[in-house]
């Protein structure tokens, strides 16, 4: 948004300065972007006097003036036709940049006369299109730099001009008036009364105006009036200055009062030909699809179904909210003028904008969101403009539809500005802070203006209030001391084992993967999912078509990526939910690993292998560990199809309490899955981790054995069928006090076994807590171990 100084000051009363204005818009929440000192560019242009002006004796148009500089006498060839003695004149000295011509202007021969500067125009440089003829200036001593000149003669043309960035949540001051108003609650200046009073109509309106029922959402009023017997041409000094100063184009003077009010108070509006409009009759309606319109802009855009717009009796003339069209557009032919002020819809503007790639100031403000209460003002003020500079003769207004009711009050709590904001602010500043930028106050509410969509809520008044009184104002205080001690831990005891959990997989060298929760159904289905119930209705994609029942298909579709791309060993892992139905009670938090390829880099030594499900064993103890799991556990197989059926686990509490499972993952689901193994993989169940039993954070005293613990191996010879756990767990029981530990170490078939049998072979720890263990004691729990495999087992201790 850019807008002059003294653009601002029509609306603002003030003798505050340039940088003390951007200062405090930017503390308003205006930023200041920039400042542009238009009078920098014509700061070495000075004040010249033109003593003769003789013809050149070898060209008829061009003039050998002697013109009197702060240099003295310079001679100076021009060829402008007014170029004569006795003016006052503007003058570019050799070494002077000319921003118009973009030339720097040096010493030249022109017909084999020297010339030693320029006497310059309007255009050259850039005050206005004007290029007739050499400034004529009324006044002015030589010498003297026509910028201070300019500022004390015709301020506006080297105005200084302010860009400010504005937020979505604005649109006010989108208008100089909305940002002259922020200053004004500030306390820069008092807020100027710009109110026109109505124009009275002398005819009855020509043009009708209608509004088609299904199109009322996105045009809810609509405003309009014939002016008659104007005389469209080029707008005055003052107005052009204006535009140009802000980037605009000047176009004629009808155009230019839209352009101006678009800035001026945020209201786009219109103006048709009304000799133009076939039938005189506009009706606003939703497209049909497939009608077209040449734009102002000259091209041809072709619209969609819904798409909001405005027509004669033949044709389309008008992109709502967007752009007009050219059929009907002003010239300086233009006599009779239909001049337009509605409100469109926000949203519909913008899709409407976007689809057709139009960028226009109309469209960017009606996306926004303008006054809708100020429609019948603006097509007033518009007719007082238009009626002043172009004469003519006003009609009656006429009105389709009705001004949406944007009326809303909110409770003001002044006490709130201190617990949301931190500030001290009496009562009657905020009170008065409100009612300056508009708000009416009764009671205890505040009633919101029209121009401010974004006021929403209490919190918004206070907001506004401590806004206007600036945040820069806020002191830092501590915090008063809520409690002595430690505060209490606010994690849940999930949360702080999944932590632990992704901590201790990161520790072990796994790369933490993120996938989607939605996958395939045929990968899904792999893992026992792909029903109805874990369906989308509305998937992204055909590959994200089920909510995944388990971790272990992102991870496996990972890999396969990664190893298409030539990383073939890796180790993943994922915390997150998984889904075995559509009920949000039916899903469970899962960490699933996943180990590809070998445990290193090959070398000569062979210290390389491929991983085995020893080593995902060992990785799923140490994450169980970092959860809190008991160290005693059981290994059972039954676990689901997809891991192979011999080389997995199953970590449980008992035969129902499973922890987790490790395992090579099943070859059918690897090739499906397209995974190069091998792949081992395991799952954890945060959730059936037993909780601590005390909920202190203080940990028990370490227990160290000074006595020798003692090692025994033994060897049974078992049916081949028997599993080494049953084994083991026999072992254990054979005396719960002494024995510490049981591990397999070997394990032997064939020879002289025979068929169906194999040797296991164990060691026993025993750790006594009382005395040292004498042989007999370790004889007889020797004795115990055997009769306790032996049973369980059906074996006998090999010899």
């Amino acid at each position: 948004m850019k807008f002059t100084l003294s653009w601002l000051k029509d609306h603002l009363e003030t003798d505050a300065s340039v940088e003390e204005i951007c200062e405090t818009l930017t503390d308003l929440g205006l930023e200041v972007e920039g400042v542009e000192d238009r009078g920098a560019k014509l700061r070495d242009f000075t004040i010249g006097y033109v003593k003769s002006a003789e013809k050149h004796p070898d060209a008829d148009r061009l003039r050998v003036c002697q013109v009197e500089t702060d240099e003295g006498v310079k001679q100076i060839i021009c060829g402008a036709p007014n170029a004569r003695e006795g003016i006052t004149v503007v003058v570019a000295k050799p070494g002077v940049y000319v921003p118009g011509i973009d030339t720097t202007i040096g010493v030249g021969k022109i017909r084999g006369i020297e010339s030693f500067g320029m006497m310059a125009s309007e255009r050259e440089m850039e005050l206005s299109e004007e290029h007739d003829g050499i400034i004529e200036l009324p006044s002015g001593e030589v010498g003297q730099s026509f910028v201070d000149w300019l500022a004390a003669h015709d301020p506006a043309k080297v105005d200084p001009v302010i860009e400010i960035a504005i937020t979505p949540n604005r649109p006010d001051a989108l208008g100089v008036r909305g940002i002259a108003r922020d200053l004004a609650a500030r306390g820069l200046g008092k807020l100027k009364d710009r109110d026109a009073d109505p124009v009275p109509g002398t005819f009855p309106c020509p043009v009708s105006v209608s509004i088609d029922e299904d199109t009322l959402d996105q045009c809810p009023v609509f405003y309009g009036r014939v002016i008659r017997g104007v005389k469209n041409g080029p707008s005055p000094a003052w107005l052009q200055d204006a535009l140009r100063a802000i980037g605009l184009r000047p176009i004629s003077f009808l155009v230019d009062v839209t352009n101006f009010f678009t800035y001026d108070r945020n209201r786009p509006l219109h103006v048709f030909d009304a000799d133009k409009i076939a039938g005189n009759t506009l009706r606003v309606h939703r497209a049909k699809g497939g009608e077209t319109l040449v734009g102002l802009d000259e091209k041809e855009y072709t619209f969609e179904e819904g798409m909001t717009l405005i027509s004669d009796a033949e044709s389309v003339e008008s992109i709502a909210g967007v752009m007009g069209g050219l059929p009907t557009a002003c010239t300086e032919e233009t006599t009779n003028v239909f001049v337009e002020a509605a409100y469109f819809d926000p949203v519909r503007t913008a899709y409407t904008g976007r689809a057709l790639k139009i960028n226009s100031d109309a469209r960017y403000r009606f996306e926004r969101g303008i006054d809708p209460a100020w429609t019948p003002h603006g097509i007033e003020h518009a007719t007082r403009m238009i009626l002043d500079h172009a004469g003519g003769e006003a009609s009656e207004v006429i009105m389709a539809g009705a001004i949406p009711d944007t009326s809303r009050a909110y409770k003001l709590d002044t006490d709130r500005v201190q617990s949301l904001v931190g500030m001290t602010i009496p009562a009657e500043t905020q009170r008065a802070t409100l009612e300056a930028l508009g708000f009416t106050l009764e009671g205890d509410m505040a009633h919101v203006p029209s121009w401010r969509p974004d006021v929403q809520g209490e919190a918004d008044l206070v907001e506004e209030v401590a806004r206007i009184a600036s945040l820069t104002k806020l002191e830092g205080k501590p915090l008063p001391r809520l409690s002595d001690g430690v505060p209490r831990p606010i994690l849940s005891p999930m949360q702080r084992r999944m932590t632990a959990a992704r901590r201790a997989a990161a520790a072990l060298g796994y790369n933490e993967c993120v996938t989607y929760s939605f996958i395939d159904k045929a990968s899904a289905a792999l893992f026992g999912g792909g029903d109805d119930a874990t369906m989308l209705e509305n998937p992204i994609s055909s590959d994200m078509s089920h909510m995944r029942p388990a971790l272990l298909p992102g991870l496996l579709q990972a890999a396969a990526r990664n190893q298409a791309r030539g990383f073939a060993d890796m180790a993943l892992f994922e915390a997150g939910p998984a889904f075995h139905g559509g009920e949000p009670e039916e899903q469970h938090t899962l960490i699933t690993g996943l180990l590809v390829g070998r445990t290193g880099p090959k070398d000569v030594h062979g210290a390389s292998r491929p991983v085995d499900v020893y080593d995902v064993k060992a990785d799923a103890e140490a994450v169980l560990a970092a959860m809190g799991a008991p160290a005693k556990v059981q290994i059972l197989r039954g676990a689901a199809d997809w891991w192979h059926p011999g080389r997995h686990g199953m970590i449980c509490l008992g035969p129902k309490k499973v922890l987790g499972i490790y395992g090579e993952v099943h070859p059918k689901v690897l090739a499906a899955m397209d995974v190069k193994g091998p792949a081992m993989a395991f799952t954890l169940w945060p959730a059936e981790v037993p909780l601590p039993r005390k909920s202190g954070a203080t940990r028990p005293a370490l227990k160290i054995n000074d006595l020798q613990a003692v090692e025994r191996d033994f060897a049974f010879v078992v049916d081949a069928d028997v599993e080494s756990l049953t084994l083991v767990n026999a072992a254990m029981g054979a005396d719960k006090t002494l024995i510490e530990d049981v591990r397999v170490f070997d394990e032997f078939i064939g020879g002289s076994l025979g068929e169906g049998k194999k040797s296991l072979a164990i060691t026993v720890r025993l750790q006594p807590s009382e005395k040292t263990l004498k042989d007999a004691d370790i004889e007889a729990v020797g004795a115990k171990v055997i009769d306790k495999v032996t049973k369980a087992t059906g074996g006998t201790l090999r010899g």
